[in-house]
């Protein structure tokens, strides 16, 4: 059954972004399906980093520091896919993520570093789109936006004010995978191509895992399923609050 115009989600208001930070707790996180939209705002001049919160290490069967070297370098070719030239990978134990103080500052830094105004990461529901969470991504998704906050307020985390940073407020904050979306992005052509090749290029780690379709097969049938939701034949959707919005509350 096709969804009525009524029920279609609005297109994210995008025009404006300057520039966005992708917060995620491994490498190939950002590549299941966020790329594609990464790829949509490179091309338009949009400026992307990436910070992610461990090296994936325990993400494969070899020894984790040769893990972290693959993955580091796999990391690289997907943000070249998608035309991303700021990497920044912190050292937090793959696994075993905390929700520590030290992860919001790490995270915190990050944000008054590069200035975004826009800030994504992904769920941190226990059951999102994909099914059961995984504990470093729930962490992850709690973490930043506590950061978020924390960069905002020069009473949080003084030292980093001491570092030459000071308070810096986003304005949007898009979360991927989540049950609820609010917004869609369409990806359809080029930016989707470009996504599945920054999927493609996370090649070793594949490997390792017997059951995983192929990217050009599993990122379209994504994109396609929130397509729908868009009314196009390709998206990537978000739950998205923009923070210069007035409140908006629930009168039920």
């Amino acid at each position: 059954m096709a969804v009525s115009d009524a029920k279609l989600l609005p297109t994210l208001p995008d025009d404006d972004f300057r520039k966005v930070l992708c917060v995620v707790a491994h490498p190939d996180d950002v590549e299941y399906g966020t790329s594609s939209a990464v790829a949509r705002w490179t091309a338009r001049g949009v400026e992307v980093a990436y910070l992610l919160l461990t090296r994936g290490e325990a993400g494969m069967p070899n020894p984790p520091e040769e893990t972290a070297r693959i993955r580091r370098g796999e990391q690289e070719a997907a943000c070249a896919a998608v035309g991303v030239t700021s990497l920044e990978v912190l050292e937090h134990p793959d696994g075993v993520l905390q929700p520590s103080l030290d992860l919001r500052r790490d995270i915190a830094r990050a944000i008054r570093r590069f200035q975004p105004d826009v800030v994504v990461t992904g769920s941190w529901e226990v059951e999102f789109v994909a099914g059961l969470n995984q504990a470093d991504h729930r962490v992850a998704g709690m973490a930043c936006l506590d950061a978020i906050r924390d960069a905002d307020n020069p009473w949080v985390f003084p030292e980093l004010v001491e570092e030459g940073l000071g308070k810096w407020g986003v304005r949007w904050f898009l979360v991927s995978g989540h049950s609820q979306p609010t917004h869609g992005v369409d990806v359809t052509g080029e930016p989707l191509a470009r996504g599945v090749a920054s999927l493609e290029a996370h090649r070793e780690y594949l490997g390792a895992i017997e059951w995983h379709p192929e990217p050009s097969e599993l990122i379209p049938m994504f994109t396609g399923m929130s397509g729908k939701r868009l009314g196009v034949d390709h998206a990537v959707l978000f739950r998205a609050w923009d923070f210069q919005a007035p409140p908006v509350f629930d009168e039920e």
